[in-house]
């Protein structure tokens, strides 16, 4: 399991939104790259040094920190798009090789390097940006149906990472409500929200989701 590159975001015009930029276009970067939790959510900060979100109400903050998404998912959807994908083509931080991002379990933490700790939070759900970024009518809705997300991390151990570092899985929490399975509960399968509350490392927020979906 490794990094098979580290991405930086290219500030550029989103439309799509009727934001003055977006961060989504993800570039690999040669080097090491910082790692450090990023303040309160609404700064725009994340925990990569030299990028940054602009929709500041929905991404980045602690639980946003890190995204990560696998190259194996990516060459699936270069065979489906009929398209290539470099690493960062769906906006993520971290292209992963050899690690089932999406059925990391949430709270499992990855050791990546020597140095740096990072917890699994939540899934990514789509959004407008993203569809239009992909110039694909009907995005989300391929997306959603694949329910491959890739995972948001956040930062415990801070650090400097770089292409080519192993990602060693250091700690599993004992419970089985995964990336995926989250993912799943929050779009086309509200039947799974009562298994959500198990995870204990969840952000807040998709907890008091869970539990209001569940007492209607």
């Amino acid at each position: 399991m490794k990094l098979v590159s580290v991405n930086i975001g290219k500030p550029r015009p989103n439309p799509w939104k009727g934001l003055s930029a977006t961060g989504i276009d993800k570039r690999p970067v040669d080097g090491p790259v910082a790692v450090t939790a990023p303040g309160p959510k609404g700064t725009g900060a994340v925990g990569l040094a030299g990028d940054r979100v602009y929709d500041v109400k929905n991404h980045g903050g602690p639980d946003q920190a890190v995204y990560a998404y696998a190259r194996e998912d990516l060459d699936r959807w270069q065979d489906e798009l009929g398209r290539p994908l470099a690493g960062g083509a769906f906006g993520e931080n971290l292209t992963t090789l050899g690690l089932d991002v999406n059925e990391a379990l949430i709270g499992e933490r990855w050791r990546i390097g020597s140095k740096v700790v990072l917890e699994v939070s939540c899934p990514r759900i789509p959004c407008a940006t993203f569809q239009g970024w992909l110039e694909r009518d009907g995005w989300i809705k391929q997306f959603t149906r694949a329910a491959l997300p890739g995972a948001y991390l956040r930062v415990i151990e801070p650090g400097d990472i770089r292409t080519g570092d192993p990602i060693e899985i250091v700690h599993q929490p004992g419970h089985n409500v995964t990336v995926a399975l989250v993912f799943r509960a929050m779009t086309l399968e509200p039947d799974l929200l009562p298994q959500l509350p198990a995870a204990d490392a969840l952000p807040e927020e998709i907890r008091e989701l869970a539990r209001r979906r569940t007492t209607r």
